[in-house]
This record gives C-alpha cells, structure tokens and sequence, in this order.
C-alpha cells in the first residue's frame, strides 16, 4: 500500500490523470516518486506484493495492497482468498490503464446489446460491476534482421501462340526491426483471448514501478519465453515477408523469396536481440457455470472487447420458432413439394447437421486437451487429462447415420405409399433437432472453459 504524504491515505493509481492520486485529500503523485530503488549498481531485481490465492480454484493474483480479497478474478468465486507476502521478479515495462472502469462497461454493454442469445445474466448489472483491472504478464520480444536478401522473380508475356515467362535474380538489403512483439506469459490466461485483444501499442510501455499496480491486481507469470520465441520469429518472418514482396520496386515481378533446404535457416536473418518482462492492461470479468467459466476481456489500453458467449438454449429455441414459423407459412403458400422432394431435403439437412456437428466436437476436444493454447501445455503445474469424446455426443451421431440411412433406403426402393416419405421426413428432422441440441451443447462448451487450476492435484506446487 502507498500512503499520502500529506494525509496518510491510501493511494491509487488515478488513469483519467495518469498518477498516484489519495481517495481522502484529492492529492497526487508521480508514480516513479514511490520507486525507492537500491542505488547500488545492481538495481533491485525483485518487488514486495501480496500473493491471493483462491481455495477454491488455486488461482492466484498479486496486488500491492494488503487489504483482504473477497472475489476470484479466475473463477468468479465469492470468498475470502488466502494471502501471503512475496517477492516477485520485476518486469522492465508496463503498459498503465488508459481505459476505466466506466469505458470499459460501455464498451462491453455495446458489445451485449448484438448478443441476443446470450445468458441474462451477462447483461445483469451487478455482473458488469464486477470488472476487475488485472495486469496481465506478457514477454516482449526484439528482432532484427540485418541480410542481404535474393528473391525469384518473373514477368510473362504473350507472343503469337505462346506464352513467354522470364525469370528475375531479384536482391536487396534489408534492415528490419521489431520492437515489443509480445506473447503472454500466464497459463492462466487463455492464448485464443490474448491473441484476441491484441495489438497493444508497446510505444505506451512505461519504465515498471510497483505504484502502477495500486488499486489493481496482476497475474503471476509462469512461462518461459522459450515456449513463445519461434513464434515471435515466424511472426517477424513473415511480416518482412509481406513487406518485401509487396514492395513498389518490385511491382509486376511477383516476387518469392528463396527458400533453403535446410529449415533451420532464416533466410532474412531474423535475430533476437533481447527479451523483456512486461505486465498490459486488462478488465477481466468472469461468469462461473458449474466447473466451467466465461471470460469477458477488454483491453485495457484500447478498449477492444473479447468475451466468450455462451447460447440459452431457451433463448435459442423461442428466436428459432420466431424464425420457423413464418418461413414455414411462406414457403407452404409458394411451394409445392413432392414426397421425394421432401425426404431429399430433410435428409440434406441431416447430412449438414451431422457435419457440423463433427466440426463442433473435433474443435471441443483440441480445446479440452489445450492443444490450441500453448501456454497451457507449457505450464509444468497443470497436470493435464486427454478428454475423451463429450458424454451423450454419440447420441448426435447414431440419429443422424439411422436417419440417413433409412432415408436413403426410402428413396431407392420408392414405396407406393407416401406414409414411408413422410415418415423418413420426420425422423431426419429429428435426428437434425438432437444434432441442434448437441452442436448447441458443444458450443456453449467451446464458449466456456475449465479453468487450469481445476485440473491442480493439490499441494503447493512451489513447494
């Protein structure tokens, strides 16, 4: 905690000015003038905090002050967390909140006003109010690229009957450089979400002092930049990529950089210089299900809205029968269908339900497992589970196969009686109605996620 000097009070940092300002006597302070460095040579390495620690998830947060937390930002619990004093490494740069609180609700309740199938309780205010700032750790990556590069070129041309290509030797001297490309550094911080909010602007980085973090809480940092480094180079990679081939002095040659049989080689050099700790900006809200949570994001610096939305199924199933219902009645009095032509549709539409919701359950399980996060498979802490297909989804695939199959039986053999098409009919359409629950089922899945700390075994793994 950071006390005033003229009252004592307590202080927190102001965004709208950008300081240090006391909630008693109004005054304010410069951040930097609470930074109390050793003035030795070697500058102070680590910052005193007080680590939360929630019972009932395992998540942790940090935060200067010493004033018990009664809220988990990470599984959106109502409880006292324990608290312990610690001493964190300090990041070289910190992106401070340029967006409040207030920015931050209007932004997400523009953002909830398109989502009409949505929970109410998204929408609840007392669920908007529980927007909590979170500095949220990141790795900042410098590359360069200093090399002469050669690039294939070509130009055709039409010449009577024949079409002539002539082939270039294109070079040049490239001088890239690439500040701040950062990934985040917390396991529990979801990769799709950080990847989401982006871009921050790294020209907002401040020098870090621990007074930013008054009045807000921070993730602690739990991966190493390694598992991020081949990233930050394929992205700078092909940034120059783009550049390069897109260059006006290389107009008409449609340019390709050559490629080396050896893949280990970078053909533009890309060199990292230097890796740095950082902690941006993030309004963090979370909306706890069961075992599993929905995030909603807003970055902190621009305002971007990232948030999971899950589907009420009853929501759902009134604006699917507002829909149906009209459609049904417009199409009864412009149409007429045959049986065949009934029982090929509906069996159509089975086949289309039945894919998708193939596409649904192979998204579910990589998300399951983490196979898409990969500050997930890279914490050491988390000891992960293969999920095995979702329990009842067989359900959505032996309807539909049963329906298509004995649909199709119906219009090979081409009954005289029309009781069999329509009968066909039916049972498509209800096998496409248990696929609808099930992709609906798996959506709300994808659009929520269990938290790492669930999958803790127990134990203080530091220990």
């Amino acid at each position: 905690m950071f006390a005033c000097p003229n009252c004592g009070g307590n202080l927190k940092f102001h965004i709208p000015s950008q300081q240090l300002a006391c909630e008693y006597c109004q005054s304010q302070f410069d951040p930097y003038s609470f930074d109390h460095k050793e003035k030795d040579a070697q500058e102070m390495k680590e910052f005193e905090v007080t680590v939360f620690s929630c019972p009932q998830c395992g998540g942790e947060i940090l935060s200067t002050d010493t004033t018990a937390a009664g809220f988990c930002s990470f599984c959106g619990a109502s409880t006292i967390l324990y608290s312990r004093i610690s001493h964190e490494l300090r990041p070289e740069y910190i992106i401070p909140f340029q967006q409040t609180k207030e920015d931050c609700k209007k932004s997400y309740a523009a953002r909830m006003k398109k989502a009409i199938f949505a929970p109410k309780e998204l929408r609840d205010e007392k669920c908007i109010d529980g927007f909590r700032g979170i500095y949220m750790p990141y790795w900042a990556f410098y590359m360069t690229q200093d090399q002469h590069v050669s690039m294939e070129g070509k130009k055709s041309h039409r010449r009577g009957d024949y079409i002539i290509t002539d082939h270039y030797d294109l070079d040049c001297d490239l001088h890239a450089y690439y500040k701040g490309l950062s990934y985040d550094a917390s396991s529990s911080f979801s990769d799709e979400i950080s990847q989401a909010i982006a871009p921050y602007d790294v020209k907002g980085m401040k020098a870090f002092t621990p007074a930013y973090l008054s009045g807000f809480y921070a993730d602690t940092a739990d991966i190493e930049p390694r598992f991020y480094e081949t990233d930050a180079r394929n992205e700078a990679f092909e940034t120059s990529r783009r550049q390069l081939t897109g260059h006006g002095a290389f107009a008409g040659y449609s340019p390709t950089i050559k490629r080396s049989a050896d893949p280990s080689y970078d053909s533009l050099g890309t060199t990292t210089q230097e890796i740095d700790r950082t902690m941006f900006p993030v309004w963090f809200l979370s909306y706890r299900k069961g075992d599993r949570v929905a995030y909603a994001t807003v970055n902190g610096q621009t305002g971007k809205v990232v948030n999971d939305l899950p589907v009420d199924p009853k929501r759902y199933l009134f604006g699917s029968l507002l829909l149906a219902i009209p459609l049904f009645i417009l199409f009864n009095l412009l149409f007429t269908m045959k049986p065949t032509s009934l029982v090929t549709i509906t069996t159509a539409i089975s086949v289309i339900s039945l894919i998708l919701f193939a596409i649904e359950s192979g998204k579910l399980k990589r998300k399951e497992n983490g196979l898409d996060d990969k500050g997930l498979l890279a914490s050491k802490k988390v000891q992960r589970t293969q999920v095995q297909a979702e329990k009842g989804g067989s359900a959505g695939y032996i309807s539909s196969i049963i329906a298509i199959v004995i649909s199709g039986l119906i219009l090979v053999t081409q009954p005289v009686s029309d009781i069999f098409y329509y009968g066909a009919a039916i049972l498509s359409l209800i096998a496409v109605g248990v696929c609808i629950s099930r992709i609906l089922r798996s959506h709300n899945l994808l659009a929520t996620r269990r938290l790492p700390q669930f999958d803790y075994q127990g134990g203080d793994d530091r220990a």
